[in-house]
């Protein structure tokens, strides 16, 4: 009995001993994920404690790396949730902005205007004095009006009746503006566009949420100026 006993024992101890290092091994292998799942961590460092050999127990030194471990992982899942929570009220902060936007005239970074009621509104800015040359396109890529001016630095603005230089109507619809601008010595001079409109539509859905403007769709940081509050469409 005392033999039977005695030659069994050194097979429970391999057996023993041998858990520790597989669930080290699970733990190694597992740790990035770990990140994700506090249950998961807690359950691989309290499984590998309740198996450990008697005979060899953890070192402390080790088991300390464990608790920090432990440890940093719950902070991280916490800082985690909080970073979630903070996103979560900045979007609706967007949110909460954009609708705000609804029935304002805005201008906006842009090239595309819609024709609506025979008026479209562009603006552009050059950083020094020159000749723009203007060509207005629909939505097929086609120049229906071109026509020059010249302009100061800064902001200037444009509209266009729909009626081309020989005096023809064009429908209602998207038109790209291309504004060309030469300086002294006939050097290419910076030019920024954009577009002007009222805001009929807010798509809180898109982060950040987008603007409807004159028919076309615009990132709520799209928005360069705000020329009249209005009121919100019904």
């Amino acid at each position: 009995m005392l033999t039977s006993n005695a030659s069994s024992a050194p097979t429970a101890a391999n057996s023993a001993a041998t858990t520790p290092s597989t669930a080290q091994a699970a733990a190694s292998s597992a740790g990035p994920a770990l990140a994700g799942n506090f249950n998961d961590f807690l359950k691989l460092l309290t499984t590998q404690l309740q198996h450990q050999d008697p005979t060899s127990p953890l070192d402390p030194n080790q088991f300390t790396q464990e608790l920090v471990q432990f440890a940093s992982v719950e902070q991280q899942i916490n800082t985690n949730t909080s970073l979630s929570t903070m996103i979560s009220l900045q979007q609706t902060q967007q949110a909460a902005s954009a609708l705000t936007f609804l029935g304002a005239t805005v201008a906006v970074s842009g090239k595309t205007a819609e024709l609506a009621n025979g008026v479209a509104n562009w603006s552009y800015s050059v950083t020094q004095p020159s000749t723009a040359t203007i060509n207005i396109s629909n939505a097929a890529g086609q120049v229906v009006y071109t026509t020059s001016q010249s302009v100061q630095p800064g902001a200037q603005t444009f509209s266009w009746n729909g009626v081309d230089s020989q005096g023809t109507t064009w429908p209602s619809g998207p038109y790209t503006i291309a504004v060309n601008a030469v300086g002294a010595n006939n050097q290419s001079v910076p030019v920024t566009t954009g577009v002007q409109g009222v805001v009929t539509g807010v798509d809180i859905s898109q982060t950040p949420p987008t603007l409807t403007v004159g028919g076309q769709s615009y990132a709520l940081n799209q928005i360069t100026q705000v020329l009249s509050a209005g009121t919100p469409t019904k």
